[in-house]
């Protein structure tokens, strides 16, 4: 099973804690040795200044942009919040009961997001499950648009699939995004649409074209993957 993250409540987003600690992480951290990793690996003409950097980082957040660099510093800001525990991943009630079911059952469950792999392990460590909140330990693997490639592409679900060794017509991909499960079903998998609270609303013919399910309740499973 592949699962993109359309797990969690758009309430508490983290994008816009990365905009809001940034100003004062640039001018606290602008030349320590642990930021500049981050900050050298914006193209030169960004990271002149805090203030380019600052002005570069908004313009590309508010085109929601998925540039490695940019990833990177996000996950940067948004470690320091999970630690000092400001940042902690709402997830719909239904999430973390049908995931230990799942593991449970034998299921492998595996990310894929436009995020970066590490910042998808951060959000499923650091999330609001109780007792236990870190569900890293019911994930068997994790991808991004880098080491699976675009998710709008058949080769990136194909790819996936190849990780494991098994038949293709045995995943089920889960997505609040049409035109992924489209793919995900053109390279051969199974694929629901899920409606959440907030997403974008479907037309008449999404609906009509698809399975769509309010939560993962819905969803019964059955063998191994």
């Amino acid at each position: 099973m592949a699962l993109r993250p359309s797990l969690t409540s758009k309430a508490a987003h983290k994008f816009p804690y990365a905009l809001e600690v940034l100003p004062s992480t640039l001018a606290t951290q602008w030349n320590s040795p642990a930021f500049a990793p981050y900050r050298d690996a914006f193209p030169p003409s960004h990271r002149s200044t805090p203030a380019a950097l600052l002005a570069h980082v908004r313009d590309l957040m508010s085109q929601d942009l998925k540039i490695p660099y940019l990833k990177s510093l996000q996950g940067y800001l948004w470690l320091t919040g999970y630690e000092s525990g400001a940042l902690r991943c709402p997830l719909f009630p239904d999430v973390q009961p049908s995931m230990s079911a799942w593991y449970k059952a034998g299921i492998a469950i595996v990310i894929y997001s436009s995020g970066s792999v590490p910042a998808q392990k951060l959000l499923f460590q650091y999330t609001n499950s109780e007792p236990e909140p870190d569900l890293r330990p019911l994930i068997s693997g994790y991808f991004d648009t880098v080491s699976a490639g675009l998710k709008t592409e058949k080769a990136s679900y194909e790819k996936i699939a190849g990780t494991r060794g098994e038949r293709i017509g045995k995943w089920l991909f889960l997505s609040d995004n049409v035109r992924e499960v489209d793919s995900a079903r053109e390279a051969g998998m199974q694929g629901f649409v899920v409606v959440r609270e907030g997403n974008a609303d479907l037309s008449e013919e999404e609906r009509e074209g698809n399975t769509l399910v309010g939560n993962f309740e819905e969803i019964k499973l059955k063998g191994r993957l």
